[in-house]
This record gives structure tokens, C-alpha cells and sequence, in this order.
């Protein structure tokens, strides 16, 4: 991650207006559900698969599932 967008990120997640923003934190949270899932196929395929292609990957086979399971709680 480039050092623009971890700072852009940092400074994002401590502004006090996107914090209390449900919409805000369901990006983040699925944010890093897709970059475990990607960490995950990078590593059973022995490469990096890249970012896109595990977001398409998640979103076909684990996304509805992983919804349901966050309405649940």
C-alpha cells in the first residue's frame, strides 16, 4: 500500500463524522473481508492474485453468506 493511501485511510478512519457512519463501516469491514480473502487465494495459489480478482472472487462465492452472517449479529 502506497504511503498516500495509508495515510489517506488513517486520516479517513479518524474523522469523527465517518466513524459514526454505518454505510462508512460496512465498507470497512468488507474491505477487509476481501483483502483476507485475497491473502488467502494469493497464498493457495503460491502468488499474489491481485485485489480485483479476489473482490470478484468474494463478491460471487462468500459475499451473500458473509451479509447474512453480519445481519445475525
Amino acid at each position: 500500500m502506497t504511503e498516500t493511501l495509508k495515510s489517506q485511510l488513517t486520516s479517513e478512519e479518524t474523522d469523527p463524522l465517518l466513524k459514526k457512519s454505518t454505510l462508512y463501516q460496512e465498507f470497512l469491514a468488507e474491505r477487509e473481508e476481501i483483502l483476507r480473502h485475497k491473502w488467502l487465494k494469493s497464498e493457495e495459489a503460491g502468488r499474489d492474485i491481485g485485489f480485483e480478482s479476489a473482490l470478484v472472487d468474494w463478491m460471487i462465492n462468500h459475499r451473500s453468506q458473509w451479509k447474512r452472517d453480519r445481519t445475525v449479529r
